[in-house]
């Protein structure tokens, strides 16, 4: 006795979906051939749309879908769990650059779960193992991305061999700023916990204490403040490892200046549907920086907290050109490697 085979659920619902199609072609056809009925068959073609657009959601429902209001399919699993998992993206860096805004702009997003610290797996505690990362991660349910921010990564040298270990289609986001602003900003976070640190330029400088008039000043390229603003390194050792289209850099500049604008570039490379505009933002003019009007966690409007947006300390006109000069070739080069100009002077 022969046996006939049983039709899957996906199998009958895509044949549903042909028979609708060739349904609709045949209606539309119908109205093309007579165009002094147009209107009246056009009349009844939408009373039959409208049937069949209710028809197909019940059908569509006892088959698992469910359809919203723009009518796309979307498959509904009720017993779905939230589960950890490794990372389906990275913000490695840059250091007092912006990453901690990036991240709180991207849990505005729903299919985003991002690590509530960083964790610091690639460059400390990679020893412990992939399944101790994934422990690290927030449960995300399937279609969501999970990130995680840690800006030492950057600067990681084994860290590109690493992530590529764990996964080679991982996409990666670095934000970058003006490497002199973001020298200072290091410096001062630095200077905020200790107070009896010498002046920047004593720092930033050798002989800088002879005065202008003595000993020429040199730009300490071997201080972390300085050297981490020489992004061209960095980059070349990521791109050896990801292809370009899998790294994302993000201008620091233009994600206080116009966030929105700056989170649409995001969502776009990350595969997001377009959510957070400038609806979710409003510039604190007090700070100097765009806070929240609205967040995962919050519902009231919010900035990112009392050391973002932090007072700096005047700096000599002629140091930071000094410096501006010593940074103008590594930027060219970054430039050329990025395929962008970031416009910094």
């Amino acid at each position: 006795m022969r046996w006939i085979p049983v039709l899957s659920k996906r199998t009958m619902f895509i044949c549903f979906i042909l028979l609708f199609l060739l349904y609709l072609f045949y209606a539309l056809n119908s109205c093309l051939v007579d165009e002094n009925k147009f209107t009246i068959k056009y009349i009844i073609l939408k009373q039959h749309i409208t049937k069949y657009k209710a028809a197909g959601a019940h059908f569509a429902s006892l088959f698992g879908f469910h359809v919203d209001e723009n009518y796309k399919y979307r498959h509904l699993n009720q017993n779905q769990v939230p589960v950890k998992r490794l990372p389906d993206a990275l913000i490695i860096g840059v250091k007092k650059c912006g990453t901690r805004a990036l991240l709180e702009f991207l849990r505005l997003h729903p299919d985003v779960r991002a690590a509530g610290s960083e964790v610091h797996f690639f460059d400390k505690f990679y020893h412990k193992g992939f399944e101790w990362y994934r422990d690290r991660m927030p449960p995300t349910l399937e279609g969501q991305i999970t990130m995680e921010k840690t800006p030492s990564y950057w600067v990681t040298r084994s860290a590109p061999k690493r992530v590529y270990a764990m996964n080679p289609s991982v996409k990666l986001l670095a934000v970058v700023r003006d490497p002199v602003t973001r020298a200072i900003s290091d410096y001062t976070q630095s200077a905020s916990k200790r107070p009896s640190l010498p002046r920047f330029e004593d720092l930033a400088l050798v002989n800088s204490s002879a005065g202008w008039g003595g000993s020429p000043s040199v730009v300490d390229a071997s201080w972390p403040p300085v050297r981490l603003g020489v992004y061209a390194r960095p980059l070349r050792r990521w791109l050896r490892r990801f292809p370009r289209e899998r790294l994302l850099l993000i201008s620091g500049e233009r994600l206080v200046a116009d966030p929105a604008a700056e989170m649409a570039r995001v969502q776009e490379f990350l595969g997001l549907k377009r959510v957070i505009t400038e609806k979710h933002f409003y510039f604190n003019s007090t700070k100097g920086f765009p806070c929240l009007l609205k967040s995962e966690s919050r519902s009231t409007p919010h900035c990112l907290g009392k050391t973002k947006g932090r007072s700096h300390p005047y700096i000599d006109p002629r140091i930071l050109k000094r410096l501006r000069d010593f940074y103008r070739p590594f930027n060219e080069r970054f430039y050329q490697l990025a395929g962008m100009n970031f416009g910094w002077p």
